[in-house]
């Protein structure tokens, strides 16, 4: 009954925060942008609870633990330190410059603007709805899994639960409604990740900090380790750090707080807070993932095959008291409601915003809100059907989709903001070769028997990463031997330092007369 109850009362806030949304939104900027005129702690929270979600929780946390013990936690430093610290400091203040010049609201808009290329804007479009589908399924079956083992609900059942509160909320408020309930989700967040390491370490299988260490050196050494000890296992690390770190960069539902957010002057603020939030988040989850070989000599069995996605789960049903429990199950609803609602809003303006912009661009004007709301509802269809087909574990699923998505993005998206010798061809050849590493080596290798390189095998997270970094070679390589965009195109983009002061200040002054 406390279960339920405690639950019941979070849907509620939620679905009142929609309401109270749904009647300031009136245009697709409001739906999808809240405005522009977001504050820090907002955009902070909503930047923290978008980056972690189950799939962090149940996928990431308990395999990776599992898998590297105690070394495992450089994840969440480089989660901290590049993932959200230094993609603040670097990409905020220009993001949110460049984009109001170019008066654009999506990756899409913005690789079109830049480069002067519709044919760009679609395909990246199409690349956003179709690779973040698989990825907002993972988050459903993370959940799910949670649901199964702490309230004991069918898998299919709590599923169907939260495709239809997601759908919901979002059809209400969009981004203005995601942007109100993040600041509880994200305390929520912070609290039960205390209350989850304050009972697993206390726990007796555990015994404390120092034991802990003590009792994983004694199962293998290589979990109490702060490093791992051979080539494979450091290089399949450093993968997962820049997969999960440097990928955010290019990631357009983590870049999308940036456009949203206020003004310049509230990117300091949200930067520190942001920082503050990851670190804790992912500490508590990737140290509690360490200590899971305390608790079982094998991974968790799911229809009679090992699935790490039981392991935090399962630990935390015998770590915790029921409260506990609840405010568990209620930190990774709050996780993840708030990266399907930034998944959804980022997929569904792939379709309305950007291809029936270029398709039919009258109906983006008569029908915008309408045709948001209603891809919001088939996305949410799309992914559940994935979710329920169960089609692999979530770590590879979510990493397949994030790596392809960062790899496409990210050389085109970095360059474009910093460096003005950035050509169509170059941005076209980054957004080509990642998408083409990422999906060669995951889906097409494995079936000539290309799996690894010189002892190395090319798993999902180290595919990600070589897509990403090898386009980030490709751009400027091809940018220097192909012709330049035209001064005018280019200047529309940077300006000299005091025009575009000048334009950025006129444009943040008729934001605030109009709020």
């Amino acid at each position: 009954m406390l279960q339920w109850l405690m639950l019941g009362l979070f849907v509620a806030i939620l679905l009142g925060s929609g309401y109270v949304a749904m009647r300031k939104t009136k245009t697709v900027n409001d739906f999808f942008l809240g405005n522009r005129n977001v504050g820090p702690w907002m955009s902070a929270f909503a930047f923290g609870t978008t980056y972690f979600s189950a799939v962090l929780f149940i996928g990431y946390a308990g395999k990776v633990g599992w898998g590297f013990g105690l070394s495992a936690l450089w994840i969440a430093v480089g989660n901290a330190l590049i993932g959200s610290l230094l993609a603040w400091w670097i990409l905020a203040k220009r993001t949110r410059r460049m984009t109001v010049r170019l008066n654009a609201r999506t990756m899409p808009e913005f690789l079109e603007a830049r480069y002067g290329s519709k044919n760009l804007k679609m395909y990246s479009a199409i690349i956003i709805f179709v690779f973040l589908v698989p990825y907002s399924a993972s988050v459903y079956m993370g959940l799910s899994y949670l649901f199964q083992e702490v309230l004991g609900m069918e898998y299919l059942v709590a599923n169907l639960l939260m495709a239809g509160l997601t759908a919901l909320f979002l059809v209400m408020g969009g981004y203005l409604a995601v942007a109100i309930t993040d600041f509880i989700q994200g305390i929520v967040m912070l609290f039960g990740v205390a209350m989850m390491l304050f009972f697993v370490f206390n726990h007796e299988k555990v015994g404390g900090i120092s034991e802990a260490i003590t009792r994983l050196n004694e199962i293998n050494p290589a979990l109490a380790s702060p490093a791992p000890m051979t080539l494979p296992a450091i290089i399949a690390l450093i993968s997962l750090v820049l997969l999960t770190s440097l990928g955010t960069w290019g990631l357009p539902q983590m870049v999308q707080k940036f456009y949203s957010i206020k003004d310049e002057a509230s990117i300091g603020r949200a930067t520190w807070v942001s920082t503050v939030f990851c670190i804790i988040i992912g500490a508590g989850a990737y140290g509690i993932g360490a200590l899971s070989p305390l608790f079982f000599e094998q991974i968790p069995l799911l229809d009679g095959r090992p699935n790490p996605d039981l392991i935090i789960p399962q630990i935390l049903t015998e770590t915790l008291p029921l409260f506990g429990l609840t405010v568990i199950l209620l930190l990774v609803l709050s996780a993840s409601m708030s990266s399907l609602a930034s998944l959804v809003l980022v997929s569904a303006s792939a379709i309305a915003i950007d291809f029936v912009g270029i398709v039919k661009p009258q109906w983006g004007k008569e029908y915008g809100v309408f045709m948001m709301r209603a891809l919001c509802i088939i996305f949410v269809a799309l992914s559940l059907i994935i979710a329920i087909a169960k089609p692999a574990i979530i770590l590879d699923l979510m990493a397949i989709s994030w790596g392809t998505v960062a790899g496409t993005f990210l050389a085109p998206y970095l360059y474009g903001l910093f460096w003005r010798k950035t050509t169509k061809a170059g941005a076209w050849a980054g957004a080509l070769t990642g998408l083409t590493i990422s999906v060669g080596l995951s889906f097409i290798a494995p079936l000539v028997g290309f799996t690894e390189v010189a002892g190395i095998k090319l798993e999902t997270p180290l595919v990600g990463t070589l897509a990403m970094l090898i386009s980030l070679v490709v751009v400027p390589v091809v940018s220097i031997f192909t012709a330049p965009l035209s001064a005018e195109k280019v200047d529309q983009a940077f300006g000299t330092d005091e025009q575009g002061k000048s334009k950025y200040k006129q444009q943040a002054i008729g934001e605030e007369m109009s709020t």
